[in-house]
């Protein structure tokens, strides 16, 4: 059984790597404001702007990139995220890879973080309800190959060398939206600005109720940290989720 949540020490550095703004905010927001105010160095790195995620018959891509950008940057400062990264691939074309992956390694070994939290690749979808999005699928695969081994493996991208972007091993990876987590994070405390965040992406979140849902979402995540007697879910109220790896 993973080491409680509430007294194991946040990673010291953290890079949450997502695929479109607003993915991070949606599943781990809690555990950033967390973290955060823990005290760790976090950075947010996402493989996209966003450019397709409107249906105004008047937007335009590069318009709605820069609206985008600007949302993210937002929601970090609520959440006490150090910076944000955008690494400039087109929204619902990612692909798992070389491009993507050297990118993604680029930012580890820049970077250097003792943690790295991303997409499962392997969520494909939830219920009758849910289909993943690609870019979800794609980001989570070139972030875990980046992870192990190219971002720790010196003649990896060896290109990288030439940029004084020295090899990096990560050692904790936290996967987000997984079907079936191991490990949980109590989020109560820090919901508030969760929504605060997920409130900064005006051009997507437009005027449905999303905090409600968030924290059924939140309690339904805690009801399943105590079934599966996880330390410390007796005292959680609303809670997030991942599949834990720590790696030697």
């Amino acid at each position: 059984m993973t080491s409680d949540s509430e007294t194991r020490q946040a990673p010291q550095r953290v890079l949450v790597v997502m695929a479109h703004p607003d993915d991070p905010d949606f599943i781990c927001a809690g555990t950033v404001a967390r973290w955060a105010a823990e005290g760790s160095e976090i950075v947010y790195v996402l493989g996209t702007s966003g450019d397709k995620g409107s249906d105004d018959p008047e937007m335009t891509p590069e318009r709605l990139v820069q609206i985008r950008e600007q949302e993210q940057r937002e929601a970090a400062r609520a959440l006490g995220v150090k910076e944000v990264e955008f690494l400039g691939f087109r929204d619902a074309e990612l692909l798992p890879d070389l491009n993507l992956r050297r990118a993604i390694t680029r930012m580890i070994r820049k970077y250097r973080p003792d943690a790295v939290i991303c997409q499962d690749p392997s969520a494909r979808w939830q219920g009758q309800w849910y289909i993943q999005h690609p870019d979800h699928i794609a980001m989570g695969e070139a972030t875990l190959a980046a992870v192990y081994p190219a971002a720790r493996d010196r003649l990896t991208f060896a290109e990288l060398l030439e940029e004084g972007l020295e090899p990096h091993k990560v050692r904790e990876v936290y996967l987000a939206g997984v079907a079936e987590p191991d490990f949980w994070v109590d989020i109560t405390d820090w919901f508030d600005a969760k929504v605060a965040a997920l409130s900064a992406h005006k051009s997507q979140m437009g005027d449905w109720d999303f905090a409600t849902i968030l924290r059924q979402w939140a309690q339904d995540t805690a009801a399943q940290a105590r079934f599966h007697r996880f330390p410390g879910s007796e005292r959680m109220v609303l809670a997030e989720a991942f599949k834990y790896f720590t790696l030697d």
